[in-house]
Order: C-alpha cells, then sequence, then structure tokens
C-alpha cells in the first residue's frame, strides 16, 4: 500500500474541510441546533419522558446521526465530485496510486470529518438538554451492529 499517497489524499480532503468550515461544520450545528429548538419546544412541551427518558434526550441520537449520515454522503461525494467537474481527477487518476488506495484516502476523511463534526454536535445538544450516555465504550462498538438489524428488520418487515 503508498501510504504516502493516501496520506496525501487524506490531508487534501481535511485542509478542504478546514477551508470550507463555515459550511462544513457551522450549517450543520445551526440546523441540527433548530431541530433542537423547534422539536424540544413544539413536541417537547407535550411529552415529558419516553421510558423514563426526558423527550429533549430522547432525540439527541437521531439527530446527531440524521446530520451524520447526511454531511458524511456530502462531504465524501462532494470531494470527489468536484474535482471531476473541474476536471482535476484526471491529476489524481494518472498518478501511481490504486484506486483502493484512493478510496482509501476520502474514506478516512469523511470518517474523520464525520467523528468530529458528531462530537461537536454531542456538545452542543449538551447546551439544550441534559445528557448521560450510559455506556460509552460500548456504544461506538454496538452501533454498526444496531444498524444493521435494523436495516434488516426494515428490508424483512417490507417483503410482507
Amino acid at each position: 500500500m503508498n501510504l504516502p499517497a493516501t496520506a496525501a489524499i487524506y490531508r487534501f480532503e481535511m485542509a478542504r474541510w478546514r477551508r470550507t468550515m463555515l459550511q462544513s461544520v457551522v450549517s450543520p450545528v445551526i440546523a441540527t441546533s433548530l431541530y433542537f429548538v423547534v422539536f424540544g419546544a413544539a413536541i417537547g412541551s407535550r411529552i415529558t419522558q419516553i421510558e423514563g427518558v426526558p423527550y429533549g434526550a430522547f432525540i439527541v441520537p437521531g439527530l446527531v446521526m440524521l446530520t451524520l449520515l447526511t454531511q458524511s454522503v456530502a462531504n465524501a461525494s462532494f470531494g470527489i465530485y468536484f474535482p471531476r467537474f473541474t476536471g482535476t481527477i484526471y491529476e489524481l487518476l494518472s498518478a501511481p496510486i490504486s484506486y483502493r488506495e484512493i478510496v482509501v484516502g476520502y474514506v478516512g476523511a469523511a470518517a474523520t470529518k464525520s467523528i468530529i463534526l458528531g462530537l461537536i454536535i454531542l456538545a452542543t445538544a449538551w447546551l439544550f438538554v441534559p445528557l448521560r450516555i450510559a455506556h460509552p465504550a460500548s456504544s461506538s462498538a454496538s452501533g454498526p451492529t444496531v444498524s444493521r438489524s435494523c436495516s434488516s428488520c426494515r428490508s424483512s418487515s417490507s417483503r410482507r
């Protein structure tokens, strides 16, 4: 594996993300904050708790995942599409680097950006509602399992 080339793609994508901080970080944080305000005020006044969890704390994981999924796809696809649009993708494709290494560089940068954005949104959520993460070590490991099991439940229920 050509680690210097993969690291160069990773660093380039992270530098692009820092240059576009307003649209890459500030905009999703403000949008998620508006969701907290709207859902917290409109629905939170009618639903106080769900199985012992305050409504504001109940919607935090869903809003964090909503933002992370949309932003990770948008950031990763924009990083690949925009060079294609401007014609600079040919420089990358003509470099002595395999497609696997290109994908690792782009996906690694997208994952890093998503983790940072998720932590910022979680910190912002603490400004609105008191949060308590019950099992912080196991929550990161169980995330993919939960999403896989939920997607299999959805696909099996849609076949009926």
